[in-house]
């Protein structure tokens, strides 16, 4: 019962810590999904921001027949870019250079921006024209490194142009880096609006203006609107979940395998992106977890503790009462035997005076004999009396009992078994079903004439276990029909409950048989009673 009250007390505790964790786990996902929802929002903000500064520029270069240096300036610098567009390079513009046009492109560039305006990657002819840079904003050293390149002749910049003009709005390219970058391999990323002109046919391509971001600067100006607190932001360039390739930038430092995620998508200038915000999962648990495991292992300990003190004084107090009622029963059993054992006793006395009588040729001889025999009787009621306070050899048993008839040259008994020691109550059992069996073989049996036998075989049948055989041959024949007397019901039912094993009691014509399954106690399981007496008998 302790045992089982731990284990329900540290069950229900288990079960507690279970959904006081998984409630935890929902309630750091709500609030991960609802900040990944709100840096979503300001990364669309921030790209809507953008595009809306290509449209107004579009709208404005397509009016123009030509697109002159100052012009574009001033048209970038009323924008305030500094305070208005922060996470962008800046903003530019890329004309259609076609093959014929490349020698008065490079002439112009010359003249308004730089003396080095070749056109590279230099134009193959694979291509129907290309797209350099032309003007790019603010006019910084680091900007001026990606005057003259063509933008035509990459395919992931040529995809997104490609795009935009086909859809006539801006359009953001996926991970490159950024020719202003040098020999860097941050990553980056452009937003291209396109800008047309009419012609005879319809509008034509005129070219494209555009804003070249850094990935991480974007991503820390979006983080300026709705800040990530301690949770880790990544961003991929592709809506579909990737390996680390397609990283554009992140702001996670924790370990990648140990992580809780919450993924959005994200449409920055008509390109659907991957937005991945992410939180270290916690290795162990909660305070109010590792609160309600302590004191539900300490409620259960000491109810443990409390139940079994209980039950051992329960168990203390049932064993004091059975032996109490041990004591009661063995006392009613005593005192009804020494009423049926006067009786005996007197029959025996007459059996033996009769049997010693009829041997005995003179009044000494008669005497001798008589004395003989009940100091033989006396005997066996110390001998019972003893065996109450301590262990008792069966033999020692048998012969106290059999004593009186065990020299008579008219019978003969024979004991035979090894040497078996006996609990006080067991010795005491046997002896009250041997001393019944004696008498009753003296009144009406095989020791009541001469020629008789009385067989007592013992043998251990296990290591608990004694099997005694009461066996009378050449006696008179015993009576079949007869009442039932006291000494029967004593071996029946008395001895038979303390020993605790039923007893054979056949009444054969040629004689009685008696088999008597006798327990073969520890010594430990009679030793308190044989202290207590031993202690009863200093003190008296």
């Amino acid at each position: 019962m302790p045992l089982g009250i731990f284990l329900l007390i540290a069950a229900i505790t288990i079960l507690s810590i279970f959904a006081i964790e998984r409630g935890e786990h929902e309630r750091q996902q709500a609030q991960l999904n609802a900040r990944a929802t709100a840096i979503a929002s300001a990364l669309e903000r921030r790209a809507n921001a953008s595009s809306a500064y290509l449209r107004a520029g579009a709208a404005l270069l397509s009016t123009m027949d030509e697109v002159p240096a100052d012009d574009f300036r001033r048209f970038v610098s009323e924008l305030r870019l500094d305070a208005d567009y922060r996470g962008a390079e800046g903003i530019g513009w890329a004309m259609v250079v076609r093959p014929s046009q490349i020698e008065e492109f490079e002439s112009r560039m010359a003249e308004e921006v730089t003396s080095k305006a070749e056109i590279h990657p230099r134009f193959s002819g694979d291509q129907p024209f290309a797209i350099p840079v032309t003007y790019l904003q603010p006019d910084t050293e680091r900007n001026r490194r990606a005057l003259g390149y063509d933008m035509y002749s990459e395919p992931i910049r040529r995809a997104a142009m490609t795009e935009a003009e086909r859809t006539s709005r801006p359009t953001a390219t996926d991970a490159i880096v950024l020719q202003q970058e040098g020999e860097g391999i941050s990553p980056g990323f452009l937003i291209y609006m396109p800008v047309f002109e009419p012609g005879a046919g319809g509008r034509t391509l005129k070219g494209f203006i555009y804003s070249p971001f850094n990935a991480g600067d974007f991503l820390q100006s979006a983080l300026e609107l709705e800040d990530a607190g301690s949770y880790g932001v990544r961003l991929y360039d592709s809506e579909a979940a990737g390996g680390e390739d397609t990283l554009l930038a992140s702001t996670f430092d924790g370990d990648l395998d140990n992580r809780n995620d919450v993924t959005k998508t994200v449409t920055i200038a008509n390109n659907p992106w991957r937005l991945a915000v992410s939180t270290v999962r916690d290795r162990g648990l909660s305070g109010l977890s590792m609160a309600t495991l302590i004191f539900g292992l300490l409620v259960a300990s000491l109810l443990m503790l409390l139940v079994r003190m209980l039950t051992q004084q329960a168990q203390e107090d049932e064993s004091a009462l059975a032996w109490f009622e041990e004591q009661a029963s063995i006392r009613n059993s005593l005192t009804r035997e020494l009423n049926h054992r006067v009786k005996n006793t007197l029959a025996n006395v007459l059996s033996i005076i009769a049997l010693t009588r009829r041997r005995a040729t003179d009044v000494d001889e008669f005497a001798t004999g008589l004395d003989g025999r009940i100091r033989a009787l006396s005997a066996t009621h110390d001998l019972l009396t003893q065996s109450d306070w301590g262990s008792t050899p069966i033999k020692a048993v048998i012969d106290a009992e059999l004593l009186p008839y065990a020299d008579d040259s008219e019978h003969a008994v024979e004991m035979v078994g090894p040497q078996v020691e006996l609990a006080p109550n067991d010795a005491l059992s046997l002896g009250l079903a041997v001393h019944e069996l004696a008498t009753n073989a003296a009144k009406y049996g095989a020791l009541s004439q001469p020629g008789g036998k009385v067989s007592v075989h013992w043998r251990l049948v296990s290591e608990s276990l004694v099997r005694v055989e009461w066996l009378e041959r050449g006696g008179p024949p015993v009576k079949q029909e007869r009442s039932r007397g006291f000494g029967t019901d004593l071996i029946e039912r008395i001895v038979a409950h303390e020993l605790r094993h039923p007893v054979e009691l056949d009444f054969d014509p040629e004689g009685v048989r008696c088999v008597l399954l006798i327990p073969v106690r520890r010594p430990s399981e009679f030793m308190i009673r044989a202290q207590r007496a031993e202690e009863a008998r200093t003190d008296a």
